[in-house]
């Protein structure tokens, strides 16, 4: 996140209302502190998101699983909590929310993938960067084609009460479940921010119906 009270546990410059991006002394990190769980398909472990100064911001607890789902195909799940505080409560927030136009909500669950040239995204009802950056789609697919010349097909799902999708093809390929796409996520004091998100990793090139297959045979 970009911003998580002021502090931008997102590395680079901090967008600025009226100003842009600027390079500011408000780098948090988000620290490893426990091992729950090592297992050849599981890894569980707690974090503390900090601002600059060490602050505890949230603390959160975070399990990957990785699924065989076919011979070509498996998925990788993470659930997250978010636990803010029990004095106060924490404002999640993107560029967008402090002022940047075109869609750059980003923050949250975010993959970063690789292409050689520009991967193509789509939902069940839209295709093209311009039109699924922002939508709520159940689902979200990414085909590409990788550094070694391989097709791949990346599915997403997970959006959450009030998360959108953030989506970019063409500067860089990525997808986010953006918390805060167009207005702050705030976290109340003591309360906790749950999410749980999929990603099937499909060798080749799969249409919807093959991607709405994936989806279906998940449990």
């Amino acid at each position: 996140m970009q911003d998580v009270n002021g502090s931008n546990l997102w590395g680079g410059r901090t967008y600025v209302r009226d100003v842009g991006y600027t390079w500011r002394d408000d780098h948090g990190v988000i620290a490893h502190t426990a091992e729950i769980e090592r297992s050849p398909r599981r890894y569980a472990h707690d974090l503390q998101w900090r601002d600059r100064a060490g602050g505890v911001l949230l603390t959160e607890r975070r399990q990957l699983t990785a699924s065989v789902v076919a011979s070509d195909v498996w998925r990788l799940d993470l659930d997250s909590v978010l636990t803010a505080p029990a004095d106060r409560e924490v404002r999640l927030g993107s560029p967008a929310t402090n002022g940047r136009p075109g869609g750059a909500g980003y923050g949250g669950f975010f993959w970063r993938a690789a292409a050689d040239g520009e991967p193509v995204a789509f939902t069940a009802d839209a295709a093209g960067e311009e039109t699924v950056n922002g939508s709520t789609a159940p689902w979200l697919a990414l085909t590409g084609t990788g550094p070694g010349g391989g097709a791949y097909t990346l599915v997403f799902a997970g959006l959450g009460r009030g998360d959108r999708w953030f989506v970019r093809t063409g500067m860089y390929p990525g997808v986010c479940v953006a918390f805060a796409f167009d207005r702050p996520a705030v976290v109340p004091a003591g309360a906790s921010r749950h999410g749980r998100y999929r990603v099937w990793l499909a060798d080749g090139t799969l249409d919807r119906d093959g991607v709405a297959a994936l989806g279906a045979s998940a449990p």
